[in-house]
């Protein structure tokens, strides 16, 4: 296990299927992604670039630094003349305690994360949501995430204390 005792890191294979969908077009669709369970965070999904539409991200001049995982670099999802800005990020050299996770991409939770259950409405304009699916092989949906991109840094605000990612 990676990270402290107070504050622990658990890398572990994602069960299924995830698929992120941004302005009416599928970004990621992978059975390969990982878990990455920090602390009491919920756990993030990173997703191999193999199985990422790499020609809808562009770089950009943001960058991270957390203490347990070292710098990050960020990414704009640019499709059907829609932007969200800064919405993946990805460790291209983590510390070595979270290698596995190198060149992975994951996408920020803005808006709401919910069950299958409970499914919100996704307030704002539908077409600039991004969304990310999990289905578990065993039949069903597993739950649903809804990432809005207008609202990414103030719900990751709440989540993480101010230049950890």
């Amino acid at each position: 296990m990676a990270g402290t005792p107070e504050h622990p890191i658990a890398i572990v294979a994602a069960p299924g299927r995830v698929r992120v969908t941004f302005a009416g077009r599928v970004i990621a669709d992978t059975t390969r992604a990982l878990d990455l369970r920090e602390a009491s965070y919920a756990p993030v999904a990173y997703l191999p670039r193999d199985d990422v539409d790499m020609t809808l991200l562009k770089r950009t001049d943001h960058r991270t630094r957390c203490p347990y995982k070292g710098e990050a670099c960020y990414y704009s999802i640019v499709a059907n003349g829609r932007t969200a800005q800064n919405a993946v990020w990805s460790y291209e050299q983590p510390l070595a305690d979270v290698a596995e996770i190198a060149f992975y991409v994951a996408f920020y939770p803005a808006a709401s994360i919910a069950s299958s259950a409970s499914r919100p409405e996704v307030s704002g304009d539908r077409s600039s949501a991004i969304r990310v699916r999990r289905h578990r092989e065993h039949g069903g949906a597993a739950g649903r995430f809804r990432l809005q991109s207008t609202h990414v840094y103030c719900f990751f605000a709440l989540l993480l204390p101010y230049g950890a990612g």
